[in-house]
């Protein structure tokens, strides 16, 4: 293939933005905790304030709409990821309580607007028959960098004994330099429709909207909950957790592809039932568990199914006018963030009661989840958004 038809290919500019982002977002993730409790001296009540913060642009990715009347998608992304770039690269430069709520401002702006126009322009972009696969092989080149990154740091910090503030801005200056390239590179890519710049909320989309908010609560209850659970339960090191975390992105490596075709094969129902049905049964069993290793394998394939959500975006490819998409793009991530806000501090009170509730209740959400699904009809689409719904007008 020449270089030339390689840029002009939108399938390309997508894998490369989303292997750039992980690259650069995973180090700042990796290497957060350490460094605010050595460099600046924090403790609860700081890492707190810090991750709220973090959460604030996500709960605001509507915003995004705005932009766009001045901007092309396209572009924003590019800017987003540099942005992101910004903020990892100044993080070590500011070991301070201020400096380091500024720069995870500045570095979750360009995350979350990042993820919301990447997803826009993926549905855009790519033929509906083949969402699902391409957003496999996307998980995959975001495993791929994971990987790349977390090795790069235990080499760089262990062996070649790097500060954090080199650490942060080697990788920040590399994202940003080949967010640079990708901009002269690529070609801008003609919309396929012109988009709603206005903030879009639809009835007919309520099934979207209502898989997505009990998709970032299911989320929540993984991501603050079984990390801790490994913690503080089965005294997992630090060097056991990453191991937890290699595994799980080796394994989206490995499978996310084929996870994607399977997805286009048996439809969007059937995956996500398949997928809240197993986290009903992950979330009761880390309510009981009481073996360190069966905790870890359910950790591994909890992380595994949480692939199965991409049924959830196709879903909404499907049935959406192509006018609403960069609009209800920045409306999901909005809805997703609403859990992120309550979840975390109403179930850590729950927590110091009693543990295993906070999983039913995670096992509880994803049976709403299955209800839900089982709404969605075999072959969505504009005027079918709901199953046993056949009227063809659009609201």
């Amino acid at each position: 293939m020449s270089s030339k038809k390689f840029f002009n290919q939108p399938e390309k500019l997508l894998l490369a933005m989303a292997f750039t982002m992980p690259l650069v977002f995973s180090v700042w993730m990796v290497l957060l905790n350490n460094f605010v409790v050595e460099k600046a001296n924090f403790t609860g009540v700081e890492i707190g304030i810090l991750q709220s913060l973090r959460e604030i642009p996500g709960f605001l990715a509507f915003t995004v709409i705005y932009l766009l009347l001045f901007i092309k998608e396209q572009k924003l992304a590019l800017l987003s990821l540099a942005i992101t770039s910004i903020g990892v690269f100044l993080t070590g430069f500011f070991p301070s309580a201020f400096g380091l709520y500024i720069t995870t401002i500045i570095m979750s702006v360009g995350f979350h607007y990042f993820e919301t126009v990447s997803q826009s322009l993926t549905l855009q972009w790519l033929d509906k028959d083949k969402t699902a696969h391409f957003m496999g092989k996307m998980l995959s080149a975001k495993s791929i960098a994971s990987l790349i990154a977390f090795s790069s740091i235990w080499l760089l910090m262990e062996y070649f004994t790097w500060s954090y503030q080199a650490t942060y801005a080697l990788f920040g200056g590399c994202a940003l330099i080949i967010t640079t390239l990708l901009a002269l590179a690529f070609k801008q890519f003609p919309d396929k429709a012109e988009q709603n710049k206005k903030l879009v909320l639809k009835k007919r989309y309520w099934l979207f909207y209502a898989l997505t908010f009990f998709s970032g609560a299911r989320r929540q209850i993984f991501v603050v909950f079984a990390g801790f659970l490994m913690v503080e339960k089965f005294n997992y090191s630090v060097a056991e957790i990453s191991a937890l975390f290699l595994i799980n992105y080796v394994f989206n490596w490995l499978f996310a592809p084929s996870i994607g075709k399977l997805i286009a094969r048996i439809g969007e129902s059937a995956a996500l039932r398949i997928e809240y049905i197993g986290l009903m049964v992950i979330f009761i069993s880390y309510g009981l568990v009481e073996n360190a290793n069966i905790a870890a394998a359910l950790y591994v394939i909890d992380h595994l199914f949480f692939a199965l959500a991409i049924a959830i975006k196709t879903y909404f490819q499907k049935i959406a006018s192509p006018e609403d998409i960069a609009s209800t793009a920045g409306v999901s991530f909005t809805i997703n963030h609403i859990a992120a806000v309550v979840i975390p501090a109403l179930l850590g009170l729950l927590w110091i009661v009693n543990s295993s509730w906070v999983f039913f209740i995670g096992a509880g959400f994803a049976a709403c989840s299955l209800i839900l699904a089982l709404l969605i009809p075999k072959q969505p689409r504009i005027g079918v958004e709901v199953r046993f719904k056949e009227s063809p007008q659009v609201s």
